[in-house]
């Protein structure tokens, strides 16, 4: 059993946070000690990286939530789980198109930033002056 310090230094989560995931419920309600701490068992700590795993490949916390209820019967989730990591594969194809828009932009600022004797057209660029 790991107490509520332990697991925010293990897992850089601060306290703050697992107490929200308990209170919004993607944590199930967390045993306590005689004290009164809470004690975070091994599926605790599974749990808890897996929310991490998601949110670092930009599922939101809804989403997760999804996610959890799936993993309890992933064979039979498995057309809706496809789905979802489908759709955000496409949120993220799409972030990558707009990226690469912006990297273009800025790097054609700098170039003519650095023949530029008037101005800056770094910052005309991001008033919007053409």
């Amino acid at each position: 059993m790991y107490q509520i310090g332990e697991v925010t230094r293990r897992l850089n989560i601060s306290a703050d946070t697992l107490r929200y995931y308990e209170k919004i419920q993607l944590l199930p309600p967390i045993a306590r000690n005689s004290s009164g701490l809470r004690s975070y068992c091994e599926k605790d700590l599974s749990r808890l990286k897996f929310i991490k795993r998601a949110q670092r490949m930009g599922f939101s916390l809804e989403e997760i939530s999804k996610l959890l209820t799936f993993r309890e019967a992933p064979q039979q989730a498995k057309p809706d789980i496809r789905k979802m990591a489908g759709d955000k594969l496409s949120d993220i194809e799409e972030n990558l198109q707009e990226l690469k828009m912006l990297r273009d932009e800025l790097t054609l600022l700098i170039h003519l930033c650095t023949g530029s004797k008037d101005g800056c057209p770094i910052i005309d660029g991001l008033d919007g002056v053409d």
